[in-house]
């Protein structure tokens, strides 16, 4: 079947050819000819939007974006233990900065974006995005395309990306990401009863749900595998051995596809305990198979896997299936979790405000089970579109609940002034069990935090050098989640300061780790001395390519 775009085309790129050579001396039409060639070659299959470029963007051409801590808001509660942040600022800015320390780094990404709805939820360049405006999804669709593409940056390889939404938005943001992730990368679409209205009102049909994209960074390699079993799933793990609890499932294929013929190499003999041979027999007599061939029997024979028993003078051979290996599949309808109407309550319950009004909070079990998902305890969690906390509470529960050492970064504006009234207070509530008026709300969550806002330094900037070597701290502090405290962990800019703690080295008893300038140069005597501490290079990565766009370095 011809392709009649490709034809025609085909026939517009000939004629441009032919307009090329008769301007070949005229610079101007040449750039202006290969612009329009660059869009006929564009992709003619997939998501299209009129791009938008962000004020917050536009700023970074002429600015560098930093971090600068607020010290006061600093909370330590688990001495010795690693840092979570809270960025306030635009979360772009955040991201962009993020790539130059946990680019590859993070497991886990939760995100809520603004919905799109024309309902006062969507702000770009500091204004809401009317129902009525034309551009109002390609305006989204900017928005979010700039954040993912540095999202997918940051996620490890075997990391994944949740992000909830809502029915406006829901197959443009699946067409984006199956640009940006791979349409193979793609795991589900989650469905969840919000309990409440969510604003898609209609005379048939009343909105009530939302849903969740889920992406893995590299679909091969991820490492997610659903949920620990309940306690009714654990009951009929009801055997025991040395290894754990466990239940057995016949070694014979049952079902379909279970005759000899099928699979002729999964037909084979095996040797009971007592020298008997045993075949794969259906119950009528008729030659089956095993699940696995001849290696594979092998294999779990040599891992202890293999059960035998006798039932009415017969040997049976079973698989062994332990509970410590198992976890179940999750369905991708999540209709068992609390809606938004609880989650407005708990937030309302943290702050001890019963007027406080936050549009849509998602439940704090909704978060734990995305981050329960990742088998592992000590995720990198992160959410850029952080709102009221919720993220942040999640993780910092399970990690109580199963001793886990997970740890979140946190982006989120200050509009309204909701980072500094909800979501801090929210944090420091949870942490401390306290609230802000002194009562009590819970035991704590013993844990540590800094907070950063965002900021810029003028590329015009005299001794640009100097004025980024001031957030240097912000930066090291984040990537290796600690607290540079100049007792446990030193940062040494310039060999005057070398020289100092050399002399003063009996002062550090305790020392963890050196953050170090690569100028700086130890002498043979420094380096007896900081044999034993971890040594770490201040990375060019940090602003060095921003400095030599200027003409600087370090």
């Amino acid at each position: 079947m011809p392709n009649l775009s490709q034809i025609k085309r085909q026939r517009m790129m000939e004629f441009l050819q032919k307009i090329k050579e008769d301007h070949k001396d005229d610079d101007d039409m040449l750039i202006a000819l290969g612009e329009i060639e660059a869009e006929l070659n564009d992709k003619k299959y997939g998501l299209v939007w009129e791009k938008h470029q962000e004020a917050v963007d536009v700023m970074m051409h002429t600015h560098i974006p930093v971090f600068t801590e607020c010290e006061e808001k600093e909370i330590t509660i688990d001495e010795g233990g690693n840092y979570n942040f809270l960025l306030e600022g635009d979360n772009l800015h955040s991201l962009r900065l993020l790539q130059k320390t946990h680019k590859g780094r993070i497991d886990v990404i939760y995100i809520d974006p603004p919905y799109n709805t024309g309902n006062k939820d969507f702000i770009y360049d500091d204004s809401f995005v009317k129902k009525e405006d034309g551009f109002r999804h390609s305006k989204w669709l900017s928005f979010m395309s700039s954040r993912l593409d540095i999202a997918k940056e940051l996620l490890g390889e075997t990391g994944c990306i949740f992000i909830s939404i809502g029915d406006n938005e829901l197959a443009s943001l699946k067409m984006l990401c199956d640009e940006i992730f791979g349409e193979m990368n793609f795991l589900s679409i989650v469905t969840r009863p919000t309990g409440t209205h969510t604003g898609v009102v209609n005379k048939a049909l009343v909105g009530e749900s939302d849903y969740i994209l889920v992406y893995c960074k590299d679909i091969n390699q991820c490492a997610l595998d659903g949920l620990p079993l309940n306690e009714k799933d654990q009951k009929i793990y009801d055997m025991k051995d040395e290894n754990g609890r466990f239940l057995i499932r016949p070694l014979r294929r049952t079902g379909g596809e279970n005759r000899r013929e099928d699979r002729p190499n999964m037909y084979f003999p095996i040797t009971a305990p007592d020298g008997t041979i045993v075949y794969p027999i259906g119950p009528t007599g008729y030659e089956s198979r095993w699940i696995c061939n001849p290696e594979g029997y092998k294999y779990f024979e040599s891992e202890g896997r293999i059960y035998w028993k006798k039932t009415n003078g017969k040997w049976q051979v079973y698989q062994k299936f332990y509970l410590q290996d198992k976890r179940k599949a999750v369905s991708n309808l999540w209709s068992e979790l609390e809606g938004n109407k609880k989650a407005t309550r708990e937030l309302q319950s943290i702050l001890k405000d019963d007027t406080l009004k936050f549009d849509y909070p998602k439940p704090t079990q909704l978060i734990k089970k995305i981050v329960r998902m990742w088998p592992y305890n000590n995720a990198m969690v992160l959410d850029f579109f952080a709102g009221s906390g919720t993220t942040a509470q999640a993780v910092l529960e399970l990690n109580v609940e199963d001793s886990g050492n997970r740890r979140f970064i946190l982006c989120t504006n200050n509009e309204n002034e909701i980072c500094e009234k909800i979501t801090y207070p929210r944090l420091k509530t949870v942490i401390t069990g306290k609230r802000d008026d002194g009562t009590s709300y819970s035991e704590g969550i013993p844990t540590n935090l800094k907070y950063y806002h965002t900021d810029f330094v003028c590329k015009d900037e005299e001794n640009l050098s100097d004025k980024l070597i001031d957030h240097i701290k912000e930066m090291i502090q984040l990537e290796h989640g600690v607290k540079l405290d100049n007792y446990n962990y030193i940062m040494i800019m310039d060999d005057d300061e070398a020289d100092d703690i050399a002399a003063r080295w009996a002062e550090y008893p305790d020392i963890k780790a050196l953050y170090v300038s690569k100028n700086v140069l130890f002498t043979t005597e420094q380096n007896t001395l900081f044999k034993d501490v971890d040594v770490h290079i201040i990375p060019d990565y940090y602003f060095n390519f921003e400095l030599r766009e200027v003409g600087e370095s370090w």
